[in-house]
């Protein structure tokens, strides 16, 4: 039997990259997502996601897209759940910026293997490596 592949946690802004085809990181965050959806990596949203996910594309485009989106998310990406514990984690890291640190603690509780982010700076601190899309796309 294989081995499983570790599970990364995408960011919002890459997944939102792709969906606003926000130049100039469009190619890279669409180069991970394809990633992803071919099966050469297995990826995570944070729970809160996509929540955000929707009400950004539906106010942005239209509900129905912003259906469209979610539902491609759940198809492609394994959901990390978002609850007590993580809030609780996510303050005891004391970040200034208490979403990120959720991200990290979303990411953290589920064993990722990786934060694919374009705000690795925010993750200075995290419990799991976050990597910009075009360094997590040069992994060996």
């Amino acid at each position: 039997m294989g081995e499983t592949q570790p599970v990364i946690l995408v960011d919002l802004n890459v997944v939102l990259d792709v969906v606003q085809k926000r130049s100039p990181h469009y190619h890279a965050s669409s180069a991970v997502l394809d990633e992803v959806v071919h099966g050469k990596s297995s990826a995570a949203v944070a729970a809160h996601a996509v929540t955000t996910i929707h009400y950004i594309v539906g106010r942005y485009n239209d509900v129905e897209t912003a259906d469209k989106v979610v539902d491609w998310v759940l198809r492609y990406f394994s959901v990390a759940p978002v609850g007590r514990a993580e809030f609780v984690r996510a303050r005891a890291l004391s970040w200034s910026d208490f979403e990120d640190a959720v991200v990290a603690a979303a990411a953290e509780s589920m064993g990722c293997s990786a934060i694919v982010t374009r705000n690795v700076k925010d993750f200075g601190k995290s419990p799991v490596n976050a990597l910009t899309p075009e360094h997590y796309l040069l992994r060996t």
